[in-house]
């Protein structure tokens, strides 16, 4: 889920957004994703974002890059490139390093975050701008958490069907300077077709944004994510795999609806790589 900050910041809202947890032997064999998605309000493009990801059998590098702007600075705007690499342990996604860098009128974000077992071990973040009606982010925070590139990782259920049980699961996702959980449950199945690359099935989850720490309570963008707002996500396998990736977000608004949605889904093979120093480029 994720490109502006209520995209790339939260998690991709939205935007951001989305799912990691249980399911065994999540990926076997080497192989890669890569994706290009566009930003719309009220089918007017506002912005564009893409992602690619490189999985070994013990190993997987995420990173993405987006811009906004145009209606979105109704919301915020701006550039943002994020970065995360994890171990494939006993089948699961587990982060170890994430960095991120966002850059918006009036504020730049820069993190990296060291994690190990789901809790962050160290930590370097730009202060935010202070304000009185920021809530407070402690230690607890930090612990039992998945950064927000991991959590756009959907695992499969163990049979390996397309199936409802990909939605059912609850998010702690940490970007650095703010905690939310991220609510996912069964909405529909659909199908889709991209300009390049997947067509075929996919499993729709309604989702729910509830902020948790770190953030402000006048944020535009929480505001407009807030429980009561009608979000979902469509997720498409990644070939090769036994996971699940955004296909399409969707934010309904009075104002038009905010929409993420790949115009390019492709997977495929790529060299093992990874575990080996850098990554395969």
């Amino acid at each position: 889920m994720l490109v502006s900050r209520v995209n790339l910041r939260t998690a991709a809202a939205g935007a951001t957004l989305a799912l990691l947890l249980a399911a065994p032997d999540i990926a076997r064999a080497q192989g890669k994703f890569e994706a290009s998605y566009g930003i719309s309000v009220a089918r007017i493009p506002i912005g564009s974002a893409t992602a690619a990801a490189e999985f070994g059998d013990a190993h997987y590098l995420i990173t993405m890059t987006g811009r906004a702007s145009g209606m979105m600075r109704v919301f915020t705007s701006g550039d943002g490139s994020l970065r995360t690499r994890g171990a494939l342990t006993a089948g699961r996604p587990a982060p170890t390093e994430f960095t991120a860098r966002t850059t918006t009128d009036d504020d730049t974000l820069d993190v990296k975050l060291v994690i190990d077992g789901g809790n962050v071990t160290e930590f370097s973040v730009s202060e935010p701008t202070p304000h009185p009606d920021r809530v407070e982010l402690t230690e607890a925070h930090r612990r039992g958490i998945v950064d927000p590139l991991t959590a756009l990782l959907v695992p499969l259920a163990g049979d390996g069907a397309l199936n409802r049980a990909a939605c059912e699961r609850t998010l702690a996702v940490f970007d650095g300077r703010r905690r939310f959980d991220l609510k996912l449950a069964f909405k529909r199945m659909d199908t889709v077709k991209a300009e390049r690359g997947y067509a075929g099935p996919v499993v729709v989850c309604a989702v729910t944004f509830q902020p948790i720490a770190g953030h402000r309570t006048s944020s535009t963008m929480v505001k407009f994510l807030a429980p009561g707002r009608d979000i979902e996500m469509a997720f498409a396998p990644v070939a090769g795999t036994r996971l699940l990736a955004p296909f399409r977000i969707t934010i309904v608004s009075m104002l038009g609806n905010l929409v993420v949605q790949a115009n390019r889904f492709e997977a495929g093979p790529t060299a093992p790589t990874m575990g080996q120093g850098e990554p395969s480029r």
